[in-house]
């Protein structure tokens, strides 16, 4: 089913942004707290660097933790400890608990949403709407109005090229591909992804780059503020891919699932998934890795297939309470971690064999 077009949300939701900082007192700090992927990253920083031009004194971002749920408790301590008087939230998801209830907070999200916070909150979610945006995407059109913000369109770009391709259908690509070039634009996305992917885990190079670069090409050159850490990054996930796509996949003995088994320190398990996505589309594949997270599984699950919600899949099986970071995500792109025991409750319930992780 079609979701509400993209042109006839966005006005609403651009209303409900300018409202929000509005109510906002300038001099109050604030904290956009962010995923550490290259969209979370891109829409943290289009925030990061449009609220100052709004007026704002004190703006800091703060992408969330190597493996932390942005809803647990041990997550919301970052944050927290700040003293914010206000929080923008981005593409971290939108469920029930919220980050700090008694904070003003500003969702902007392409989730699928899993509740709705309590206290002085504001949703902006692109789930239903046609297309859904990426977080970077909606982060900029929703601040475009408001202030100046053509020299960080390909912030947006980057954000959006990283989580839905080249060929995004967002209007204003095309014109940023041009102005920057696709070339750069891509090094840029793999770059600070890299970043997250790697065993350093450097997300903070990464956000200082896309804090204070100029363009794609900047971020992807300048090496005084780390893009050559960056690039050391990508070498060290390339190498750990070339290992893990030598590993065949398992076969569920009753539904259309396939799973990947990994032992890295690397977040390559979703380009695994991704891959094998694409060489079987009839299944869902799950990528788990053993090595990214101590006493964890982790793993990204992607399809293919239009009948499968992957997030309601996985939610419907007992993990015994451990879903604060399980079940999340898109209808065709969700994951989790999960202790050992609770993940072989996932392949039981999906018809894998009993000795199926090794």
């Amino acid at each position: 089913m079609r979701g509400i077009p993209l042109q006839t949300a966005l006005p609403a939701a651009r209303a409900e942004t300018r409202a929000f900082l509005e109510r906002l007192n300038p001099g109050g700090r604030v904290i956009v707290f962010c995923h550490f992927d290259a969209d979370g990253l891109c829409a943290g920083a289009l925030f990061g660097r449009t609220l100052p031009r709004l007026g704002f004194q004190d703006v800091q971002v703060v992408p969330s933790g190597r493996g932390a749920s942005a809803f647990s408790e041990l997550a919301r301590t970052r944050p927290r400890a700040l003293e914010p008087a206000a929080l923008i939230v981005t593409d971290l998801g939108v469920t029930g608990p919220g980050v700090l209830p008694e904070v003003p907070t500003l969702f902007v999200d392409h989730h699928q949403p899993d509740g709705l916070p309590a206290g002085p909150v504001t949703v902006v979610s692109g789930y239903a709407w046609d297309p859904i945006p990426a977080s970077a995407w909606l982060a900029h059109d929703l601040l475009a109005p408001l202030a100046s913000t053509e020299d960080l369109g390909w912030i947006g770009a980057v954000g959006t090229i990283s989580d839905l391709g080249k060929r995004a259908p967002w209007d204003a690509l095309p014109g940023l591909k041009k102005r920057y070039t696709a070339r750069w634009l891509k090094e840029a996305a793999a770059l600070v992804n890299a970043a997250r992917r790697s065993g350093a885990f450097d997300i903070g190079t990464a956000l200082e780059l896309l804090m204070h670069a100029a363009g794609p090409k900047e971020l992807a050159t300048d090496d005084a503020r780390g893009a050559d850490r960056l690039r050391a990054s990508r070498a060290e996930v390339n190498a750990a891919l070339a290992v893990a796509r030598r590993t065949a996949p398992r076969f569920s003995a009753t539904g259309p699932f396939a799973l990947v088994r990994l032992h890295s320190g690397a977040q390559i398990y979703p380009l695994i998934a991704q891959q094998w996505r694409g060489r079987l589309p009839g299944y869902a594949v799950i990528a788990a890795n053993t090595g990214y997270l101590p006493g964890k599984v982790a793993f990204a699950v992607r399809t293919a297939r239009t009948d499968l919600n992957l997030s309601a899949l996985l939610q419907s099986v007992d993990v015994g309470g451990a879903t604060e970071s399980y079940g999340h995500g898109h209808d065709q792109a969700s994951g989790g971690q999960l202790p050992p025991e609770a993940f072989k409750r996932v392949l039981d319930a999906l018809g894998f064999e009993a000795d199926a992780m090794g």
